[in-house]
């Protein structure tokens, strides 16, 4: 998996809080440094080397993200402007700020705005090592909120339960409150989270048999083939299947 640097400025101690709980849910965004002071994040990035991200305020002391940002735009690849205030839009767009998040933004807008920057690649593989990339915290609400590690590998589906999502794994189930979609738009920087039912959010590395339009998982769950999916479906099936060459 293709990892991105990434940095935080803003004075905001809680919106930094908030930025980097949702770059922990992120398999391919890397926290290398934040920054509370913007005239220190100047001095010190001015000499640095290139990241691909920068997520800056606006509304800062001394100095505005919008100032900073001219001196900083060629020492990142993509930069998303984080802010409380709407009337920056047009001096965004002049230094040429590629996404602009209105504070307070949800986990699914920014997980869908990163991956607008960055869309996942098809050939990436996801790593099966031990990196910070490979895992995540999810709280669950069965075990009163204990915070549960859980590996992207492990997956082998997402349920949709209205309000929370059921994620199955190969030896438990976590009950969390979050979207089906904000998790599809984490889970979908690996090519093997798909959706073949409105409800579920499937691991395809973790389907054991298929009969008809039925998958057996590999923890015994069985998910029927929703007709809106059976397309993606089948075009999945045909590049898998191991064809005989005779005629």
């Amino acid at each position: 998996m293709v990892n991105y640097n990434c940095i935080i400025i803003d004075d905001d101690n809680y919106a930094i809080e908030g930025l980097k709980r949702y770059i922990e849910l992120i398999p391919s965004l890397n926290l290398t440094a934040f920054y509370t002071d913007p005239i220190k994040a100047l001095m010190e990035l001015s000499d640095a080397e290139k990241v691909d991200l920068i997520l800056m305020d606006i509304d800062m002391p001394h100095i505005t993200g919008i100032e900073l940002s001219k001196t900083l735009r060629a020492k990142t690849r993509r930069l998303i402007f984080t802010t409380a205030h709407t009337q920056y839009g047009y001096e965004a767009f002049e230094v040429e700020a590629d996404a602009y998040l209105l504070k307070p933004y949800t986990l699914n807008k920014f997980a869908a705005t990163v991956s607008r920057l960055f869309p996942p690649s098809g050939t990436e593989v996801v790593n099966e090592g031990t990196s910070a990339n490979d895992y995540f915290f999810v709280k669950n609400k069965e075990e009163n909120h204990k915070l549960i590690k859980v590996y992207f590998k492990d997956v082998v589906t997402v349920e949709s339960k209205q309000n929370y999502i059921m994620i199955h794994t190969v030896s438990k189930q976590i009950l969390t409150y979050m979207s089906l979609t904000e998790i599809g738009n984490i889970l979908g920087h690996f090519p093997d989270f798909v959706k073949y039912h409105r409800s579920f959010i499937i691991n395809r590395a973790h389907i054991e048999s298929i009969t008809g339009n039925m998958l057996k998982m590999s923890n015994g769950l069985q998910i029927t083939v929703g007709e809106n999916f059976r397309k993606e479906f089948l075009a999945f099936l045909d590049a898998k299947l191991l064809k005989a060459g005779r005629k």
